[in-house]
C-alpha cells in the first residue's frame, strides 16, 4: 500500500517562501516519476511541477523560475521549494506518484493548504 503525506503548507505574505515536503511509504518511490499539483477554490486541479526518476523536471509556466521541485530517493521524499509567492498561488497542494501506464498520477497525498496574503 502506497501512502503519500504532505507537510509544510501555511500562511505567508506575498513575496515569501515555503518548502513543501511529501514523504512516501512503500518501495516504489525511487522508481517512480512524481509531481506536485494544486487546486484553488472553484478551479480544477492543475500540474505545478513534475520530476522524473532521473531528475528531469517540468514546470507550469506560472511557477517557472519561482518554484523548484526536487527529490531525495534515500529519504523517499519529494520537495517543492516555493519562492516569490503570490496570492494566486493560494491553493491546496498535492503530491502524486505517477505510476499509471500512461504516466498519470495513480496515488495522491491528502493535500496541504498554502495561503498567500496580499
Amino acid at each position: 500500500q502506497v501512502q503519500l503525506m504532505e507537510s509544510g503548507g501555511g500562511l505567508v505574505q506575498t513575496g515569501g517562501s515555503l518548502r513543501l515536503a511529501c514523504i512516501a511509504s512503500g518501495s516504489i518511490f525511487s522508481i517512480s516519476n512524481m509531481g506536485w499539483y494544486r487546486q484553488a477554490p472553484g478551479k480544477q486541479r492543475e500540474l505545478v511541477a513534475r520530476i522524473t526518476i532521473l531528475g528531469f523536471t517540468v514546470y507550469a509556466g506560472s511557477v517557472k523560475g519561482r518554484f523548484t521541485i526536487s527529490r531525495d530517493n534515500a529519504k523517499n521524499t519529494l520537495y517543492l521549494q516555493m519562492n516569490s509567492l503570490k496570492p494566486e498561488d493560494t491553493a491546496v497542494y498535492y503530491c502524486s506518484l505517477d505510476t499509471n501506464s500512461d504516466g498519470s498520477p495513480q496515488y495522491w497525498g491528502q493535500g496541504t493548504q498554502v495561503t498567500v496574503s496580499s
